[in-house]
C-alpha cells in the first residue's frame, strides 16, 4: 500500500523570521506521522502523532505556544475526523490538557462529537488524558504579545 502524508502549520502568513522553524516543525510532524504509517499504524494514529508534535512546538498556535485568550490563558480547540466510518471527535475551549488532539480522538470513541470547556476537561480527566497546569502551556513569546495588546484588549467602536 502506498501513502502520502502532508502537514501544514496553520492558515496564516508565516513571518520571515519564523519560516525556518515553521518548515522544520512541519517536516518533523510529517516524519512522526510517516513513522507511524511505516510501522503499520493507521492513518488516524499517524494524524494524531503528527498533531501531537505540533502541539508541543511553540512555533505553532496549538498546545504549548497557543495564543492567549482575553484573560491571558491558553484555551484550545482540536478536532479529528475519519472518513471511512464517518467518525469525528472534537474539543473546544479546553484548558490544562497537554494534547487536545488526543482528547478529541477519545471523544471520537464515544457517542459525542464535540465537548466544550469544563465538560471537555472533565472528560479528559476521566479518560486519563495527559493533564498539565494551564500556565505550563504559556510560551513567553505569547505572554509578551498578550501584554503588548493590553491597551486594545476589550475595546471596540460600538456604544
Amino acid at each position: 500500500m502506498s501513502w502520502t502524508i502532508i502537514v501544514h502549520g496553520g492558515a496564516h502568513t508565516v513571518p520571515d523570521h519564523k519560516m525556518e522553524a515553521h518548515t522544520t516543525g512541519c517536516i518533523r510532524a510529517a516524519e512522526a506521522g510517516a513513522g507511524v504509517l511505516g510501522n503499520g499504524g493507521s492513518a488516524l494514529e499517524a494524524v494524531e502523532a503528527a498533531i501531537r508534535l505540533l502541539e508541543d512546538d511553540p512555533t505553532f498556535n496549538a498546545g504549548f505556544g497557543s495564543m492567549l485568550n482575553a484573560e491571558g490563558e491558553v484555551e484550545m480547540d482540536a478536532a479529528i475526523m475519519e472518513g471511512e466510518q464517518l467518525r469525528a471527535g472534537a474539543v473546544a475551549s479546553i484548558r490544562g490538557v497537554r494534547h487536545p488532539i488526543s482528547v478529541a480522538r477519545k471523544v471520537m470513541a464515544t457517542d459525542h462529537i464535540l465537548l466544550v470547556a469544563g465538560g471537555a476537561r472533565r472528560f479528559a480527566e476521566e479518560r486519563e488524558a495527559e493533564l498539565c497546569e494551564p500556565g505550563d502551556l504559556v510560551h513567553e513569546e505569547q505572554r509578551r504579545a498578550w501584554e503588548a495588546s493590553e491597551e486594545t484588549r476589550g475595546s471596540d467602536t460600538v456604544g
